[in-house]
C-alpha cells in the first residue's frame, strides 16, 4: 500500500467518523407524524388568520406562545410571515388576547418596571444602543409594558427568556415593522 493510500484512508475514515454523530442523531428523529414531539423551529403550528379574526383590517399578527413562533398577515392577505420568537419565562408573566400594535419605534429605550425591579433592584434605565434588551426595534401593544421587540440577544429566540413580551431577531423586527401600521391586531394565544 502506497504512502498516499494510507493518507487518504485515514482522510477519509477522520470525516466519516466525525460525520457519524450527527448522521446517527439525523437517523434517531422520527417524523412527528408518527408521534415524535420536536422542540425546534419545525415544531411550529401553522395557524390561518381566519382562526383569530373576523377580518384582517390593516393586518394581523398571531404571537403563538406555546411553538413559540410569531404570525403575520398583510391587510390584503398576500404577505404572510413567519418568525420564530421568544417567550415569556413564566405563565403569570404572560397576557393572553386581543390587543393591538398602538406605537412604533426605531432605537427604543428601555425602563424596568416595578416588578422588574422588586425581582432584581440592579436593573436600570438603559438608552438605544447594542445593551439595550429591546434590541433596535419595538412595537409597543395597547397592554402596558407589552411590546414586539428586537433583542441583541440571540440565544433568546425559540426559549422562554421574557418578562412577558415577545422578541425576535433584529432583523425580523426591522422587516416586520416596516410592513405593519399602528392598528394592526394582535393576538396572543
Amino acid at each position: 500500500m502506497s504512502h498516499n493510500a494510507t493518507r487518504r484512508g485515514l482522510l477519509i475514515g477522520g470525516i466519516a467518523a466525525l460525520a457519524t454523530p450527527s448522521i446517527l442523531r439525523a437517523q434517531a428523529v422520527t417524523p412527528r407524524a408518527q408521534g415524535a414531539v420536536r422542540s425546534n423551529v419545525s415544531s411550529f403550528v401553522m395557524q390561518d388568520w381566519r382562526d383569530h379574526f373576523d377580518s384582517l383590517g390593516k393586518g394581523a399578527i398571531v404571537a403563538d406562545l406555546t411553538s413559540r413562533a410569531l404570525h403575520y398577515w398583510s391587510a390584503d392577505g398576500s404577505d404572510y410571515r413567519l418568525y420564530p420568537s421568544s417567550v415569556p419565562m413564566t405563565e403569570d408573566l404572560t397576557k393572553r388576547g386581543y390587543t393591538e400594535i398602538v406605537r412604533k419605534k426605531v432605537g427604543p429605550d428601555w425602563t424596568p418596571t416595578p416588578s422588574m425591579l422588586e425581582a432584581d433592584p440592579s436593573l436600570q434605565y438603559t438608552p438605544p444602543g447594542p445593551n439595550n434588551p429591546l434590541g433596535t426595534h419595538a412595537m409597543y401593544l395597547g397592554w402596558p409594558a407589552y411590546i414586539i421587540h428586537g433583542t441583541h440577544d440571540t440565544r433568546k429566540i425559540g426559549r422562554r427568556s421574557s418578562s412577558g413580551c415577545v422578541g425576535l431577531y433584529n432583523e425580523h423586527i426591522e422587516a416586520l415593522f416596516a410592513v405593519c401600521p399602528v392598528g394592526t391586531q394582535v393576538r396572543l394565544i
